[in-house]
């Protein structure tokens, strides 16, 4: 029998991009954003240092992420327009190309898990609306009710976005998170979570839960979470192009992602990717000011928020 594979650990983590400048950022946001980064990746660096699954490394590191209400995913989630909380996932594992994704989602906890149980425990991989809240239930997935997801800042951005007449998140934060992560074995996989933009109508759906735009993960080649204006990433198919550009090209995962994201702002897109490799080459890729990040290895762990870090 062929010896396994033995490589080095990593993980990469974002919570999303957007217009975040130094001099707008104050100073007690900056520092709780670093914490949580750092807390996703302490979860999913937990599971790889100990010889764990990249699968379930960004399950976690995701699952951290949605818990924390600076985030736009799980507790976080902005509000749509007419004031509720609805929000999207999906998960990809490299080794065989498995993928689930919910979206329009109203009452579990962490909706990066439902993903994966629709992934792992139904024929589908795409569910929606009150039939994706249902099969939660059925799977006995931790469920909340409205009070959980409704963070005042989260209202009052909505309220102001009304008071202007617009109709999406004028501030261009695009607070998606995601994790993307290769195991010892080489295996990667590929979380991301959203409560898609501020306002937003009439069933909006962005790029988080479709597989291929927001979300994909490939042994052959890499494993990428997105993060941006999502109907530009899924017009370029942003993860899945940064993939092929890997495999069928011979790019590195740095070529690939800037010329993708490259790709994106010339459509008119902004935002940003973070991408790893069976080999472990990890890289970011973003054209907004700034994007939530961080990576972790066994050699230690990184985190940062501007373009110039």
């Amino acid at each position: 029998m062929p010896t396994p594979r033995s490589v080095p650990w990593k993980l990469v983590v974002h919570g999303g991009a957007g217009a975040m400048k130094r001099d707008s950022v104050p100073l007690e946001e900056d520092r709780s954003a670093r914490a949580a980064l750092h807390a996703a990746l302490d979860a999913g660096a937990a599971i790889l240092a100990a010889g764990g699954s990249a699968l379930d490394a960004v399950e976690q590191a995701a699952r951290s992420l949605e818990d924390d209400p600076h985030f736009n995913a799980g507790r976080g989630s902005v509000f749509t327009f007419e004031g509720k909380n609805e929000m999207d996932a999906s998960i990809m594992d490299g080794r065989d190309r498995n993928a689930g994704a919910v979206s329009g989602v109203s009452a579990t906890r962490n909706p990066i898990s439902l993903a994966r149980r629709v992934m792992e425990q139904s024929p589908h991989v795409l569910l929606s609306r009150e039939g994706a809240d249902q099969y939660s239930i059925d799977q006995n997935l931790d469920q909340a009710g409205p009070e959980h997801f409704a963070i005042p800042e989260r209202r009052r951005q909505l309220e102001e976005l009304r008071a202007h007449g617009n109709e999406f998140d004028a501030a261009l934060k695009y607070g998606t998170i995601g994790a993307v992560a290769v195991d010892c074995e080489g295996h990667v996989a590929a979380a991301t979570s959203t409560g898609g933009l501020t306002g937003k109508r009439w069933g909006r759906i962005g790029d988080t839960p479709l597989i291929g735009s927001g979300t994909y993960a490939d042994d052959r080649a890499a494993a990428v979470s997105a993060t941006g204006a999502g109907e530009f990433f899924i017009r370029a198919a942003v993860a899945h192009e940064i993939c092929a550009r890997i495999r069928m090209c011979g790019e590195t995962a740095r070529e690939a992602a800037d010329r993708v994201i490259d790709d994106v702002g010339s459509l008119g897109g902004r935002g940003g990717v973070i991408v790893v490799t069976p080999a472990g080459e990890a890289a970011f890729a973003f054209n907004t000011p700034g994007m939530y990040r961080g990576i972790a290895s066994a050699e230690g762990a990184m985190v940062a928020i501007y373009d110039d870090e």
